[in-house]
């Protein structure tokens, strides 16, 4: 489903980029290291009609992806963003075509794209959702949950997670800490929706050890492997009941044909920032629905900005399975936009405010920008 109707263009007159630390309400471990402060770039597109907000989802280390914060910043302001004000007038959706002549940095390019768009939304006054071909006015949350001290700290963890209303839960993996916690969860709280995150910290040769987890009934196990190891995904999805689900190995439309065509997914995570912005993630959720795949949206810890753009992205049809778009509350103690996203019942709501639907919290921001510079044309 093509965006319907395209946005207006917008004048450049240039971008404010800054570095967040924001603390975490509790520290988030996964099988590739522990986060404590989540360190963010947020990126302010300057028009004259209306100024438009982005984020760029890297880590500090290149940990989950080869880009991090400081190689996203130096590319943006080196390369990125000069262009684009070169380009000066243009519309959202020419933006990927200007930026293509840099290879890669697909979640500076991702930041970027989103300030664009949401200024020219703005100006227009009309909704992201709507832009995008929302059909949704709240999406299904589930909530991701890191791997903690042992299994009884991870049932009591999700315990909670289930009495505030999240109705999925994910839980991450990694070997030495796999079979055991996912039972304990299973023999808790029983026929909960449940999925599991490697994030590729497994080889083919652990095959046997992941087909352990098929008694369990999981909607999913998430990129088990590495991330160019498609047809090595293709192969255990052969020796598995429980369906193989890509995160890191779709960064393009293109690449989840290729997934598709192999057989290396049943379910596709679909990340804007992983794969260069949310018109490429509209072309994916379209590739895996005419194919028959479900989809659903991943998250990346965002502030309220990328919070917001992606449950308006998960509002398209073909997002069937309940995605990682949380409340704000399951990170920060405070985020950085007026009305931060709340979970009511178990679902949260999709901004219907002009552009992403949000407004900018000045304080907060400046309280946790550790660096920040203004590039004009």
């Amino acid at each position: 489903m093509p965006i319907a109707r395209p946005a207006a263009s917008v004048t450049l007159d240039g971008f404010e980029l800054r570095v967040l630390h924001i603390p975490l309400v509790s520290p988030f471990t996964t099988s590739f290291g522990t986060e404590t402060v989540r360190e963010v770039i947020v990126v302010r597109a300057l028009t004259p009609d209306s100024d438009g907000w982005g984020e760029i989802v890297t880590q500090a280390a290149p940990l989950y992806s080869s880009e991090y914060t400081q190689s996203a910043w130096d590319v943006a302001l080196r390369f990125l963003a000069p262009a684009l004000l070169d380009a000066r007038t243009l519309e959202p959706e020419q933006v990927a075509g200007v930026l293509e002549p840099f290879v890669g940095h697909r979640m500076a390019k991702a930041g970027l794209e989103l300030a664009v768009l949401d200024a020219a939304l703005r100006a227009e006054g009309r909704a992201f959702g709507e832009y995008l071909g929302a059909v949704r006015d709240t999406v299904p949350s589930g909530v991701s949950v890191g791997l903690q001290a042992d299994p009884a700290a991870l049932v009591e963890r999700v315990g909670g997670y289930l009495d505030e209303g999240y109705v999925r839960i994910k839980i991450k993996i990694k070997p030495g800490r796999d079979v055991a916690d996912t039972a304990a969860v299973r023999d808790a709280f029983g026929a909960i929706p449940l999925q599991v995150d490697a994030n590729s910290a497994y080889t083919l040769a652990d095959a046997d050890l992941l087909a352990e987890l098929d008694r369990f009934d999981l909607l999913l196990i998430e990129q088990p492997l590495q991330e160019d190891d498609l047809v090595d995904h293709a192969a255990l999805a052969r020796r598995l009941r429980t369906p193989v689900c890509l995160d890191e190995s779709i960064v393009s439309a293109k690449a989840a044909t290729d997934a598709i065509a192999l057989r290396a997914a049943a379910v596709v995570n679909v990340k804007a920032g992983r794969v260069g912005g949310y018109l490429e993630a509209v072309r994916v959720h379209d590739v895996c629905r005419d194919a028959g795949i479900p989809v659903w949206c991943g998250g990346m810890l965002e502030t309220g900005i990328g919070r917001a753009a992606n449950a308006a992205l998960a509002a398209l049809p073909g997002f069937t399975l309940p995605g990682d778009v949380s409340a704000s509350s399951r990170f920060y103690a405070r985020d950085i936009v007026t009305e931060p996203a709340v979970l009511e019942d178990g679902h949260v709501r999709v901004p219907t405010g002009p552009g992403l639907g949000i407004e900018i919290d000045q304080v907060a921001l400046d309280d946790v920008t550790v660096e920040r510079t203004v590039l004009r044309r």
